[in-house]
């Protein structure tokens, strides 16, 4: 159960990380007196569109490379956070504070769902926007479905050539082995999940729920925020989590991490634009410099036991467990203090986003789906090789970037077979604009 000290740990971290700041004051005011100027080129609603709001939502146009260019790292980073014994590892993300490139992921694909789909909310109206959310929950769900599948066959495949059962009890699918027949119907109802396949189940579940969710976010975005908290707070209190079959929870909590998708989809729809001054302030800067060190030194502790008679046994009981299925407040307000750093030095309209040396991540994350489910296998291939050749820290490095050199490679590949389909420039940006593609394809 979620103890009362934990839960002051979430409300005393709430107050005190470094992005938000002053946030539930921020949201008070919001709900009281901010007011956003509507978009001068927005077309008006269509008779059934979503009912008018108070608040008139600033949806940014156009495409936001940003987006693509963090998404595309966030997968290289989850591939190569997936390889076990890689000395690689050592230089992602999750070594050197709370958070890792699962939040950059969850946060993106919010943000880009609800600024495709709140434009098709606002012109087409809730149903017809509901209907292409849950088109595309279909089609990442159908995906998964065939992930699973090859994935079982691979794993199935190395174990019994090598006759190595080790590779079977890792990746969780000795009960896939035992009874194939009950772990398949478990797998269609998303309650087994091999290792490294909990992303896109907790991807599916979040667009199922998010067409009520959206057409508050477009009706009333602070209250749609509070309501997330509500449910993330509810969810700690008591517990509450999706069964995993055949015993335990799933390793994303999806109460939890709607948090982050919401908040997400909350800046999509004009929560950044009431940040903006936030953001720039040098305080709340200074805060999210501070808190990054602050992280980074107690990460250090995990890997070098000699620091840990630094850490007081009073921080480490505030701090630990940092759990990662509840999404840990700590987690949530590092990734917050990353963003805010990110935002103040990469602007929407940065020339850097137009360097060659950034197109590579930007491809991935313009096909983040096909890339995703490909890092699954070749992760599942670089444990392999290491595992039965005794990889040292040479063969290491060279399994991982020649992981991400295919994955590179497949993005160029995806965007060259789009380009042969003779697709104008103005028809590839709608299409990018599209629910088929922006919010599922690239979220």
């Amino acid at each position: 159960m979620f103890r009362r000290s934990s839960l002051d740990r979430v409300l005393r971290g709430l107050a005190i990380a470094a992005s938000p700041v002053g946030y539930v004051t921020r949201l008070r005011s919001v709900m009281g007196t901010a007011k956003l100027k509507a978009v001068p080129f927005e077309p008006p609603p269509l008779p059934n569109a979503a009912p008018p709001t108070g608040n008139s939502l600033v949806l940014a146009a156009g495409r936001d490379l940003r987006l693509d260019l963090f998404r595309g790292i966030a997968l290289w980073l989850i591939y190569l956070d997936h390889i076990p014994d890689n000395i690689v590892n050592f230089f992602t993300l999750r070594n050197y504070g709370f958070s890792d490139a699962t939040e950059i992921f969850i946060f993106i694909s919010g943000y880009t769902a609800a600024f495709v789909y709140g434009r098709a909310m606002r012109e087409r109206g809730f149903i017809v926007s509901s209907a292409r959310i849950l088109r595309r929950a279909w089609q990442i769900y159908v995906a998964h479905i065939f992930l699973f599948t090859i994935f079982m066959a691979e794993i199935a495949y190395v174990a019994a050539t090598f006759s190595n059962p080790l590779y079977a009890e890792e990746m969780n699918i000795l009960g896939f082995l035992k009874q194939p027949d009950v772990t398949v119907f478990e797998a269609l109802l998303l309650k087994f999940k091999p290792v490294n396949m909990d992303v896109l189940p907790l991807y599916i579940v979040l667009l199922v729920v998010f067409p009520p969710v959206l057409r508050v976010l477009l009706w009333q975005p602070a209250c749609a925020l509070i309501g997330a908290a509500a449910v993330y707070l509810l969810a700690l209190h008591f517990d509450v989590n999706l069964p995993a079959y055949p015993n335990g929870v799933w390793l994303f909590n999806p109460f939890a991490w709607q948090l982050l998708f919401i908040f997400g989809a909350w800046c999509a729809v004009g929560g950044a634009q009431r940040m903006s001054a936030l953001l720039q302030s040098r305080t709340v800067f200074a805060l999210a410099i501070a808190y990054l060190l602050f992280a980074f030194a107690i990460t250090l502790t995990w890997h070098f036991d000699s620091l840990q008679a630094f850490v007081p046994n009073w921080l480490g009981q505030a701090l630990y467990p940092i759990d990662k299925t509840n999404l840990d407040v700590l987690r949530f307000a590092h990734f917050l203090a990353l963003a805010a750093i990110t935002v103040r030095f990469v602007s929407r309209d940065w020339r850097g986003l137009k360097w060659p040396i950034f197109q590579p991540a930007i491809l991935c994350g313009q096909h983040s789906l096909e890339i995703f489910c490909q890092g699954v296998f070749l992760a599942f291939a670089g444990q392999f090789i290491i595992s039965e050749w005794s990889g040292g820290p040479l063969v290491q490095t060279a399994i991982s970037i020649a992981g991400i050199l295919i994955m590179i490679a497949t993005a160029c590949l995806l965007s060259w077979y789009k380009r042969m389909e003779g697709r104008s420039q103005q028809q590839r940006q709608r299409a990018k604009a599209s629910p088929g593609n922006l919010a599922g394809d690239e979220a």
